[in-house]
């Protein structure tokens, strides 16, 4: 069995490739919200915002692999937690059905970030 270590940061490796497709057929699919960020005229601090956002599973990689274990592990559940969160409130602002299917899949691994986190020993 692998290292938890490494089954954590596995899940947040899924999680922003997740997030990657994600954007990527929504800017092919030229949805809604696609054409709603265009039109907005969006400050440097909203996009800072969502930079770091996004920048936080990627992080979680690293920092999953490198923190002592009950620093990890905390870390794994509170951040795990925020985007499970996060997205279940997004989840119906997004009107196609690849995008609640990724949501939904996205909510699942993180879910077994929290529980791998949890019972973490």
């Amino acid at each position: 069995m692998p290292d938890t270590r490494i089954i954590l940061s596995a899940t947040w490796v899924v999680v922003t490739l997740i997030f990657l497709y994600g954007d990527v057929l929504r800017i092919y699919h030229g949805g809604e919200k696609a054409k709603a960020l265009a039109d907005m005229q969006l400050n440097q601090f909203v996009w800072l915002g969502i930079a770091i956002l996004m920048l936080t599973p990627i992080l979680m990689v690293f920092l999953t692999l490198v923190l002592p274990q009950s620093v990890s592990r905390w870390a794994n559940i509170i951040v795990g937690t925020f985007f499970f969160l996060f997205n279940l409130v997004g989840l119906p602002t997004y009107p196609p059905l690849f995008d609640k299917f990724l949501l939904a899949v996205s909510m699942g691994f993180n879910g077994v970030t929290i529980w791998y986190a949890w019972n973490w020993s």
